[in-house]
């Protein structure tokens, strides 16, 4: 009997291993079949997900063994090994082991499969497949998105492994349901261009010219831009400054004026500012002036576009040729003056100034009409640069109204007119006799300078 209980239990343990070790072949087989279908079906979309080895409709593999040396049920071995996949969030493992009395070969048994049984489940958990993960590819939101100007992402592929391989955890693919997610876009302003030339290019005549026809033919505003602002920086190289007017540069640059994009007309007026440095292309930007000046005082206060247009107003008006184009727009020029900020003041004197050294448009700057406020600007508060700015114009248009012989006429000007502000009320003399102890040195000087002429 000892022999026969002895072979029973060696028989129990092997038959238990045998069983163990079809389950782990089982599951590995299986597992690499289904990787291959998912992997030719990875573009499919499913309803479900549910991946297991089935042999009944629990899907469980249950494997009994029963061993006895005698009818009755002196010795009996039985191993139920249940390992069971369902879709979900995890993977369930469920495993019974039952023996009934037996000695030390069958405590042996059940450690090797209790060990068999650890290696299937390690086995199990590492291939083991997470249900319900969102396939959808998405683009990182710092990337544009792939596609010309204001062009769309390709749509994300439903059912591609996002889930392990993004957490770098597992390589285990799931289907899911359809979800097809709407391409994620991102705004593109300009499109891409390469530009034959860096925008700081010192270029010779025939680039020039092509730099010239890139800007005459396209409508792109991007382009458009990079080639205003390559002109621009050339146009303040001499120069340069005949070859593009002599390439019929100035119209081809002008024309954009009138273009509604404020950051393509602020380089326009860049570009055309530093061409005026030159007398001849003076010649002809002016017919262009009257349109500057109209757009520069419309456009939002203090804003780029319009310190642009008064940049160029200024260059324009360095020489007496083309000021009378711009007399309508005197008492526009002194609103701005009182309304605009510190750098909008600063520039619309030196524009101002530029028509007091004029003594023939003294008549009619004297006679616009100016806000009453004007007279604030010689407080000593404001610094430096405005107040000698003032004052030089204060200086300028006294000098002007002597040498015109226009204080017997007084009768001609209102009340609001400037002569009466700086002439005839008397506070002008006042504010200026008020910053006599100025502390900045600089301006003492210019206001003792303007004393000894009244």
């Amino acid at each position: 009997m000892g022999r026969t209980r002895e072979a029973g239990c060696v028989a129990v343990g092997m038959v238990i291993g045998a069983g163990a070790c079809y389950c782990v072949y089982r599951l590995t087989w299986r597992k690499d079949e289904n990787e291959k279908t998912w992997d030719d079906d990875d573009e499919e979309s499913s309803d479900t997900s549910e991946t297991g080895v089935e042999t009944e409709k629990g899907a469980k593999i249950n494997v009994g063994v029963g061993v006895g040396a005698k009818p009755q049920s002196d010795t009996k071995a039985k191993a139920e090994v249940r390992l069971g996949l369902e879709s979900g969030p995890g993977v369930k493992k469920e495993s019974h082991c039952g023996s009934q009395s037996g000695g030390g070969l069958e405590a042996k048994a059940k450690a090797l499969f209790n060990i068999l049984k650890e290696q299937a489940s390690a086995k199990v958990g590492k291939g083991g497949r997470v249900g319900n993960i969102s396939g959808n590819r998405t683009l990182a939101p710092s990337l544009p998105c792939p596609g010309g100007r204001g062009g769309g992402c390709h749509s994300a592929k439903s059912g591609a492994r996002a889930g392990s391989k993004a957490s770098g955890k597992s390589k285990g693919k799931a289907r899911s349901k359809s979800t097809r997610a709407l391409p994620t876009t991102w705004p593109v302003r300009r499109g891409k261009f390469n530009f034959p030339y860096k925008i700081d290019d010192i270029l010779s005549t025939p680039d020039l010219q092509k730099v010239l026809n890139i800007l005459e033919r396209t409508n792109d505003p991007f382009i458009q831009e990079v080639a205003l602002v390559t002109l621009g920086n050339n146009a303040a190289y001499s120069f340069n400054q005949n070859a593009i007017r002599e390439l019929g540069g100035v119209p081809v640059i002008a024309k954009l004026i009138k273009t509604k994009d404020l950051i393509i007309r602020e380089k326009t007026y860049n570009a055309l500012n530093n061409l005026s440095v030159n007398a001849e292309n003076q010649g002809k930007i002016k017919t262009y002036i009257s349109q500057v000046c109209d757009d520069t005082m419309i456009c939002r206060l203090d804003s780029a576009v319009q310190m642009a247009g008064l940049r160029l107003l200024t260059n324009m008006t360095v020489t007496n040729h083309y000021q009378h184009l711009l007399s309508y727009s005197f008492p526009d020029f002194f609103a701005l003056l009182f309304l605009g900020n510190h750098f909008t003041k600063i520039q619309i004197m030196k524009l101002i100034i530029n028509f007091t050294e004029n003594p023939a448009m003294t008549r009619e700057l004297v006679s616009c009409k100016v806000p009453s406020e004007l007279i604030s600007l010689f407080n000593k508060e404001w610094d430096r640069e405005i107040l000698l700015n003032i004052l030089t114009l204060f200086e300028n248009i006294n000098d002007n109204i002597k040498s015109e012989g226009l204080a017997s006429s007084r009768k001609e000007f209102s009340r609001s007119s400037l002569f009466f502000l700086f002439k005839e009320s008397g506070v002008c003399v006042k504010k200026i006799r008020a910053l006599a102890n100025h502390s900045d040195l600089v301006v003492k000087v210019k206001v003792l300078k303007v004393l000894t002429k009244l």
